[in-house]
C-alpha cells in the first residue's frame, strides 16, 4: 500500500485502484463507483459478503438526483441535512441517457435496487468524487467485523502481509473520533432510521 496525496488518488481511482482516504468520520475505503473490478476488489479487502451493498459519497445534491428517484420526502431530508453526516438508503433512478453514475455497478447497487449515497462535507471525498465526475465508495476502511479505524499507522499495520490490500492511502495521521453518520431508508416515500448517528433526524420538516 502506497502513501499517496489527494492528486495522485484521483489518478488511482481513474485506474480502477482502490485507496484508503480520511472522511467525516473515520477512514474511509473506495474505488470509483462505477468500476467493477475495483468494486468487487473492495469486498475482497474488508473480507465483507458481496450481499451486503457499500455506501458512495458524491460532492453535490446534483449528482444525487442523477443517481435517485426523486422524491417530497427526499427533497425535505437533502434540504435539511445535506450536505452532512447523513447517508440515505433510496432507490436508484432508471439510468438516463447521459448518465455515468447512472452505472453504479453490483455491489453498490443492492438486490432491491437501493443504493446508499451522501453528499458529504469532508474535504477529501469530496475532492474525490468532483474530480473523477463519478460517485466514490465509502466503506469503513476497517476489515469486516472490526471497529472504525482513526489512525492511518493502524491501518498499514493490518493491511501488511494480507492477500487483499488497498492500492494507496491518503495519510492525514489521526483523525478526531467522531460519531458514524446516521443512516436512513427513504423508499416509497417511507422513512425509516438504520443507525443512528451524529444526525439526529427530525421529523417534523
Amino acid at each position: 500500500m502506497k502513501v499517496i496525496s489527494t492528486k495522485e488518488a484521483i489518478d488511482f481511482l481513474k485506474n480502477g485502484k482502490t485507496i484508503i482516504f480520511p472522511t467525516e468520520t473515520s477512514y474511509g475505503l473506495g474505488c470509483d463507483a462505477t468500476n467493477q473490478e475495483a468494486v468487487d476488489k473492495i469486498f475482497k479487502i474488508k473480507g465483507r459478503r458481496g450481499d451486503k451493498p457499500l455506501l458512495v459519497v458524491v460532492p453535490t445534491v446534483e449528482m444525487t438526483r442523477e443517481c435517485l428517484e426523486w422524491t417530497p420526502l427526499l427533497e425535505m431530508l437533502v434540504k435539511k441535512y445535506w450536505p452532512g453526516a447523513l447517508t440515505i438508503v433510496s432507490k436508484l433512478k432508471v439510468k438516463s441517457e447521459k448518465l455515468k453514475v447512472g452505472e453504479l455497478v453490483n455491489g453498490v447497487v443492492g438486490q432491491d435496487g437501493t443504493v446508499a449515497v451522501r453528499v458529504t462535507n469532508a474535504k477529501v471525498p469530496r475532492y474525490l468524487s468532483q474530480e473523477l465526475g463519478n460517485p466514490v465508495v465509502a466503506t469503513s476502511a476497517n476489515l469486516a467485523d472490526l471497529g472504525d479505524i482513526y489512525d492511518s499507522e493502524e491501518l498499514i499495520k493490518m493491511y501488511e502481509g494480507r492477500e487483499f490490500q488497498p492500492d494507496g492511502i491518503v495519510d492525514a495521521g489521526v483523525l478526531p473520533k467522531n460519531l458514524p453518520t446516521t443512516i436512513v431508508s427513504v423508499v416509497d416515500d417511507k422513512i425509516e432510521i438504520l443507525r443512528q448517528g451524529e444526525i439526529k433526524i427530525n421529523f417534523e420538516f
